[in-house]
């Protein structure tokens, strides 16, 4: 037995880079139970991954406009969860998000234009929650339209991340992070008995922090214009697409969202940066347990009323 400290592993999970950390005193007793943390999120992935036909999602996707389909409890509600989201955020955070013309907005090199307003528009005209039609009782899923789909591209690494730390806490993980390519949660304190300290990525140097926050049993999810973009014109546009408009957002740089669930940290950041940063603070600062830093294209950092960063 020695003294505890931080057990770590980082690999791809979900197609993006996990970094699973528990506090134990017993190496091979930390390997052991990261084991169980990436099982976990396995699982959570083939139930939700849109890159297998065989996954509960495509099943869903292929029969819309068709039939309802019976998913698991577990995904019905995730579904659920997301529709409020939709509604707390106008649309702004939508899961039929999937259906949105892929060619159109691939944002890769030879993206040398934006698209006129009118085939922006109709890139995203089958994006609308209110067409998925839930069945709590026979727990089916129905979208309404033949081309709709759903992702959970927008709160699924953060559901895997909440899930995970559930798996690590019921195998007497008393602290540790679960961090989901930036979707993090934290439970416990540091080996010595301090809180976690989590850097919030500066959005023009991604991997120099623009400020630390101290927490505990608390997730910190954002998203930035510096992960996927093109420069048109001179003019950076963010990967982010208003569902409304079907154009790229502009006006803020990056989002991050504090909040007890890794899942709803996820959902909410990149509503919050189409919804643009006065909008954003307004409904952030209306929820319980929830804060927010916004930094934006001009480089203003706003904060919630319940937040310090240093």
């Amino acid at each position: 037995m020695t003294a505890e400290t931080v057990h770590k592993r980082v690999l791809k999970l979900m197609g993006n880079r996990f970094e699973i950390s528990v506090v134990a005193d017993d190496r091979i007793r930390a390997n052991e139970l990261i084991d169980l943390a990436v099982a976990e999120i396995n699982r959570i992935e083939h139930l939700l991954t849109t890159f297998s036909d065989d996954s509960q999602t495509n099943q869903v996707n292929a029969n819309a406009g068709v039939a309802p389909v019976k998913v698991d409890r577990e995904v019905f509600d995730l579904i659920a969860r997301s529709l409020k989201i939709s509604e707390l955020t106008q649309g702004a955070f939508d899961i039929t998000y999937g259906s949105i013309d892929k060619s159109l907005w691939n944002f890769d090199l030879n993206m040398k234009s934006l698209p006129d307003a009118e085939t922006a528009q109709a890139s995203v005209r089958l994006i609308n929650y209110k067409n998925v039609v839930l069945d709590s009782e026979n727990t089916t899923v129905f979208l309404k339209e033949a081309g709709m789909r759903i992702g959970f591209g927008g709160i699924g690494k953060g559901y895997a991340a909440d899930k995970a730390k559930v798996i690590l806490q019921h195998n007497g993980v008393k602290s540790g992070i679960v961090n989901a390519a930036g979707d993090l949660i934290t439970w416990g304190t540091r080996p010595n008995g301090k809180p976690w300290t989590i850097a919030i990525a500066d959005p023009d140097q991604e991997n120099t922090p623009l400020s630390t926050l101290n927490i505990s049993n608390m997730a910190v999810a954002t998203s930035g214009n510096y992960a996927k973009y093109v420069i048109i014109g001179g003019k950076k546009y963010s990967h982010t697409i208003d569902p409304k408009t079907g154009l790229p957002v502009s006006g803020i740089k990056s989002v991050s969202i504090v909040s007890p669930s890794a899942e709803f940290a996820d959902a909410m950041a990149t509503p919050v940066t189409v919804m643009g940063a006065y909008v954003g603070l307004n409904l952030i600062n209306q929820l319980q347990n929830v804060a927010c830093v916004i930094v934006t294209d001009d480089s203003k950092i706003y904060t919630s009323k319940n937040i310090n960063i240093k």
